[in-house]
């Protein structure tokens, strides 16, 4: 494993490192509803546009970036495809909470469309699975996923295990991944946001294991939860209980999935794929695609039409990591802050080059039980995590991982030529000193103090930053290469539409075909 010292006389490549943003979030209309429109035309086609797309439905929007080599070109972007989106439908507002606002009817939530063509109409059978298997309501969740690769000379440059530089920097990455699994209870901690959800969202089975706020009963939490949205009321379903990776390799986490796309399960052989000609999943299988599986991060590589991700990654293997249990910061515009970016590019540099011993015989429990105490109640100032065979307080424990991650917010700043890497660490290490100023404490507070249900002060706080990105000024020439790349899409979805010459089934047929394990 790298040292320090060997990691200081390759700084300089530290400028290389990439790092992007995913950002969903539930278009409002001009009432503030739920949005029951199609996915507007003028936004392009969310089959092909490189940076504004649908999640689960036509109402849950996902602005994508670039890959960037700076948080400030990141967050320049971040910010047009905002106000692109904003100016382009003024009357809407975009929902700034990962949990949802007041819902319509299950039936009445529109489905995400991707067109005619045979690709796109797999992307909405596949949601048409989602909604069978874990139902529309909680594919309506919405997250930030940040996207973070080191750039590839660095994982030979610090003498990484393996015969070849892929190999080196697939080895380097799982064990950023491991340790990602031992310390992300960190982020739940300093960056979870979704301690409160609106009563519409919950059962009555699920009411119970949480307490009305208010006296109206319309909004529920847990005094000390960090994010309900990765609790057990988020994505979570039987068949994939058991579908756990502690990521010790890339082999035999590329198994586990291959297993579980190939594996039928038999709740899902009793609903079957069609009701009458109408697709309703792609499959019986456990997962029906690669992107089912649920996961806090996951190894990723690009990959073309048509084929798998799970083969990309074996045969050419990782390309970055794609963390995935960030909550929409609600007081943020975008959905994110540069300091959080900041301080997460430390944190993965501090999990990629930082001793990681695999997890014996493949367990991780210790680890995923810390994060999900801190889930359900990481405020509590009583809470007790587990590190190393002995129990630990948060805060103290927190605070030492602040120590640890230092030196690689030193270095960053040394490479960055600037201090901002250790001004968002000083942020972060104030929350460990101060709850009262995590997030997840101050919704409780914010909707307390102002007396509002969940969803009357999120929509009113979401109309603001909505008017925010609306405001903001965009020059000619950058709204001109939206408007294309809004006319580009489009085109390049009648093109993929013109083009096919197979049936859907056939096509389906291909697509799992196209899935091997072979490097």
């Amino acid at each position: 494993m790298p040292n320090l010292s060997k990691l200081k006389e390759n700084q300089s490549l530290l400028k290389n490192i990439q790092r992007g943003v995913e950002r969903e979030a539930i278009r409002l209309n001009a009432a503030g509803q739920f949005s029951q429109d199609r996915h507007p035309q003028v936004l392009g086609s969310a089959l092909t546009h490189p940076h504004i797309t649908t999640d689960y439905s036509e109402a849950l929007l996902e602005l994508i970036t670039d890959p960037h080599t700076s948080v400030d070109s990141l967050f320049k972007q971040l910010q047009e495809v905002h106000a692109f989106v904003q100016q382009s439908v003024p009357e809407q507002s975009l929902w700034g909470q990962s949990m949802p606002c007041h819902l319509p009817a299950e039936q009445d939530i529109p489905i995400a469309e991707y067109g005619t063509s045979n690709s796109g109409k797999l992307r909405h059978v596949y949601r048409e699975g989602l909604a069978v298997r874990y139902g529309k309501k909680m594919q309506c969740i919405a997250g930030l996923h940040y996207n973070f690769s080191l750039p590839n000379e660095l994982w030979t440059a610090l003498n990484f295990e393996g015969n070849t530089p892929q190999e080196q920097q697939n080895n380097g990455y799982m064990a950023l991944i491991r340790n990602f699994k031992r310390y992300s209870w960190l982020l739940m901690y300093l960056f979870g946001a979704s301690p409160v959800v609106n009563a519409t969202f919950l059962d009555d089975k699920q009411k119970a294991l949480l307490k009305p706020l208010n006296s109206a009963q319309d909004s529920y939490y847990l005094p000390y939860a960090t994010s309900l949205r990765m609790s057990d009321l988020g994505y979570k379903n039987d068949a994939q209980s058991n579908l756990k990776s502690c990521f010790n390799e890339l082999t035999s986490f590329s198994k586990q999935i291959y297993d579980a796309v190939t594996t039928s399960w038999p709740d899902y052989e009793k609903i079957g794929t069609k009701q009458g000609d109408k697709w309703i999943q792609l499959n019986t299988n456990i997962l029906q695609i690669e992107n089912e599986f649920y996961a806090t991060i996951r190894p990723k590589r690009t990959h073309g039409r048509g084929e798998r991700p799970i083969t990309a990654l074996m045969k050419h293997g990782i390309q970055y990591i794609e963390v995935r249990c960030i909550d929409i910061d609600p007081f943020e515009p975008l959905g994110i802050s540069p300091k959080t970016a900041r301080f997460l590019d430390a944190f993965l540099l501090f999990c990629a080059l930082s001793n990681s011993p695999r997890f014996p015989t493949g367990s991780c429990h210790t680890s995923e039980d810390n994060f999900n105490k801190v889930v359900n109640e990481g405020r509590n100032p009583a809470l007790m995590l587990h590190h190393e065979g002995q129990s630990i307080a948060l805060k103290e424990w927190g605070l030492a991982l602040i120590e640890q991650i230092r030196p690689f917010a030193d270095m960053l700043d040394a490479s960055n030529e600037g201090k901002d890497y250790a001004e968002a660490l000083a942020v972060q290490q104030a929350k460990l000193k101060d709850v009262t100023l995590c997030p997840s404490h101050k919704v409780i507070e914010m909707l307390q103090a102002q007396e509002k249900s969940f969803n009357e002060a999120f929509l009113s706080l979401s109309q603001l930053h909505s008017r925010h990105n609306q405001d903001y000024a965009l020059d000619i020439a950058t709204i001109a290469n939206f408007q294309q790349q809004s006319e580009v899409s489009l085109a390049k979805q009648i093109q993929i539409e013109q083009e096919d010459n197979i049936s859907f089934e056939q096509y389906l047929n291909n697509f799992m075909q196209a899935l091997s394990l072979k490097p």
